[in-house]
């Protein structure tokens, strides 16, 4: 019965398009009807050949119609003719006017009365002569209307395209563009994501999850006289997983989510973006309890009045003020909930920031070893991988990667190993995986010349023997010569994961990063440009060392570092010139003096470095076993990763 009802409630769908087809049908039959059959029969004929047939007697009517036609109708006896037999009237349709059997158009009204007359005069004839004027009334009031039907129906499609979204760009959806953008997921959608998918983010999960547990159970929290958050903040960098988060509560909250980016409030048109925020959160009370989430928030929610010279950014600010006065404003938001994600949460304004908007900031952070491998778990569940794979190895060669990072590792490695032949994913195409994303695509055709390949060869050593003779640098993994990327050569390196960082250790990790160039100085007696990486990545950490950390003695406990992103844009320098000068001469200084800390290392063992890099030449791959077989066990043994390119 349930199937029968339904059979029943579903209404024939009417295509308008045969709406128009049959009024078009109607207009066509009213034009070819309402000149009736008689004006579309009738043998064309000549008018010399109608005054033979009149003079002959055949002709028992003419009719001139509209005085350019005439239509003419033979005597009974003259249709049995042979000569007029074809012109008898075959008609399909009953017809209650005779039909013509001649029809013929002519010049001049007069001369043509004139030659009927002289005719019938003549041959002493009975032929009628009647006169009629024919107007196609609906024809002609259709052809007045014509224009005007084309151009509604024109302005029609065009409007109904529009309002659909099939013109695409600016001008999709005209009418709806003030409406919000914001895509609503509920228990009835598709969002498969749980928390199970998850992987790391403890605390950031629980705060999300506590979240959803206010909407569910708001009773729980209130009935101690507490208040609901009104929104919660995911601040980090990017790849870290604040969307997932937000994905997740999609697929767990069992109330509505609206889900948009902060890029959908922003539109050319004045106060479309302040529309768009009011409609979202109409729509979300009236499906409160809800949760809306906006990505990368900091489209809309830059600070206001910085670098607004011309006045470009009042839109852009009408739309932060109106979601500052929806979120916490004079009227109430009953049961909504906001989360958002930036990883520019130094730019946002400090209103957007306050407690009653954002009342939380949750920080999700790169992972560490036991989150690495915890995501790393969740990624390797599609992937046929080797039994023996041990995950806890591999957390530990991907230190500083992002839970993106590590699932393109995943996804690299097992197109690596399909690449092979393989029928498993194992340990060797996860550590090719690495170098590709770390380093870049390994060119083996590239042109290097024997005496650019020594160079090479020495440079890479030079970071290799320093690092392996430094307390704090990091351990070396593998150094290569094969051109990766942009770089001649490379070195990998498992560093430390450190939470607070020591002079010792920095200025270590810079005189390891100069022992490329100090290689060449010591071996060649020439320096070339091959180091440029390790210049630039030493050159930051000095500077870092002087004005963020405060930890040159002539500069003194200072910092210039703003955490605000107040002064980003700022066009004055925080110190004086004097100043100025002496953090160039102090990082100058310090760079100078980690760089013939490496000459003199290197010149100690200048044979051992000599030697390194034959084994490098010969091999092109070099790797921890090789250094112990030269230098023997290294005196301090640290276990983590990352890498340093040429």
């Amino acid at each position: 019965m349930a199937k029968d009802n339904k059979n029943l409630n579903k209404k024939p769908k009417v295509n308008p398009y045969w709406i128009y087809g049959v009024i078009i049908a109607v207009f066509l039959s009213i034009q070819l009807f309402s000149g009736g059959f008689g004006s579309s029969t009738g043998i064309p004929t000549t008018p010399s050949q109608f005054l033979e047939y009149l003079d002959r007697g055949d002709v028992a009517k003419v009719e001139i119609v509209n005085k350019r036609e005439a239509r003419v109708y033979l005597t009974k006896e003259a249709q049995e003719q042979e000569i007029h037999k074809k012109t008898k009237p075959k008609s399909m349709l009953p017809s209650v006017a005779p039909i013509p059997n001649y029809k013929f158009e002519f010049g001049d009204l007069q001369n043509f009365e004139k030659d009927i007359r002289q005719s019938i005069q003549d041959n002493n004839l009975n032929t009628e002569v009647n006169y009629e004027t024919e107007q196609n009334v609906w024809g002609d009031f259709l052809l007045t209307l014509l224009p005007f039907i084309l151009i509604i129906g024109v302005w029609i499609f065009i409007m109904r395209r529009m309002s659909s979204g099939a013109g695409g760009g600016a001008g999709g959806q005209i009418f709806n563009i003030g409406k919000s953008k914001a895509k609503l997921f509920d228990e009835k959608s598709d969002t498969k994501t749980s928390f199970k998918d998850v992987a790391g983010l403890e605390g950031a999960k629980e705060e999300v999850q506590e979240i959803v547990d206010f909407l569910k159970f708001p009773e729980k929290y209130t009935a101690l006289g507490g208040k609901i958050p009104k929104g919660a903040l995911l601040v980090g960098p990017p790849g870290t997983g604040k969307t997932l988060l937000a994905k997740a509560v999609a697929g767990e909250a069992k109330v509505p989510f609206f889900s948009l980016s902060g890029s959908d409030f922003v539109e050319m048109f004045v106060g479309v973006g302040a529309s768009r925020v009011r409609d979202l959160f109409k729509q979300a009370k009236e499906k409160s309890p809800s949760i809306i989430f906006i990505d990368e928030i900091d489209a809309i929610g830059r600070a206001r009045g910085k670098n607004n010279l011309s006045g470009s950014n009042d839109e852009r600010e009408n739309t932060l003020n109106q979601l500052l006065t929806e979120m916490d404003g004079f009227g109430t938001n009953t049961n909504v909930i906001v989360l958002a994600a930036t990883n520019r949460a130094d730019v946002l304004d400090s209103a957007l920031m306050r407690a009653g908007r954002f009342d939380r900031q949750i920080y999700v952070d790169l992972p560490d070893v036991r989150e690495r491998k915890e995501i790393f778990e969740v990624h390797l569940r599609p992937l046929k991988k080797e039994e023996s794979l041990d995950i806890d190895f591999l957390a530990k060669q991907t230190p500083g990667f992002s839970g993106a990072d590590i699932a393109n590792v995943c996804n690299e490695a097992a197109l690596i190993a399909a690449r092979k032949g393989k029928k498993a994913v194992n340990k060797q195409d996860f550590l090719d995986a690495v170098d590709r994303i770390i380093g870049g695509l390994e060119k083996k055709n590239k042109i290097i010349t024997p005496e650019e390949k020594r160079a090479v060869a020495f440079h890479e050593a030079g970071h290799a023997t320093v690092s392996w003779m430094l307390e704090h640098a990091a351990p070396l993994v593998k150094v290569t010569i094969v051109p990766r990327g942009r770089s001649l050569g490379a070195a990998w390196y498992l560093p430390e994961e450190r939470l607070i960082v020591r002079p010792e250790q920095m200025l270590d990790e810079m005189c390891a990063a100069l022992g490329g160039r100090a290689a060449e100085k010591v071996i060649f007696d020439k320096i070339s440009t091959g180091a440029l990486s390790d210049l630039e990545k030493v050159t930051k950490q000095a500077r870092a060392m002087v004005t963020i950390y405060g930890l040159s003695d002539k500069v003194g406990n200072l910092t210039y570092y703003d955490s605000s992103g107040q002064s980003e844009y700022g066009f004055t320098k925080p110190y004086s010139e004097q100043t100025a000068e002496l953090i160039d001469k102090e990082i100058s200084d310090i760079i100078e003096e980690q760089y013939e800390r490496a000459i003199k290392l290197l010149e100690v063992n200048k044979d051992k470095l000599t030697e390194l890099a034959e084994v490098l030449l010969d091999k092109e791959v070099i790797f921890k076993d090789n250094l112990e077989k030269i230098f023997g066990k290294r005196a301090f043994d640290t276990v983590q990763s990352s890498e340093e390119e040429e």
